[in-house]
């Protein structure tokens, strides 16, 4: 995984989630599509970056949406099978 297109990605995210004016619906929204669009890899990636550098080159509101949302993010071993039978 490449950290760096991982965090322009992020930061992308981030800016379109920014508009909303609620900060915490904002955070909540950018969480959830992490979730939903990312593979389990990409946020393990971006949950090891966070852990290691406290979220350095990432926007607030994705650094925001990780440590509030930890849990929504975490990749399970089961994940993968879970995913291939919906």
């Amino acid at each position: 995984m490449d950290i760096d297109n991982l965090l322009h990605m992020a930061n992308r995210i981030a800016e379109f989630f920014e508009s909303m004016p609620d900060a915490d619906e904002g955070a909540r929204e950018t969480a959830v599509h992490l979730r939903k669009f990312w593979e389990p890899r990409m946020r393990a990636a971006l949950l090891a970056h966070v852990v290691e550098t406290g979220g350095e080159g990432l926007r607030p509101l994705v650094l925001r949406a990780v440590t509030e949302h930890r849990a929504m993010l975490e990749v399970h071993v089961a994940e993968p099978a879970d995913r291939a039978g919906r």
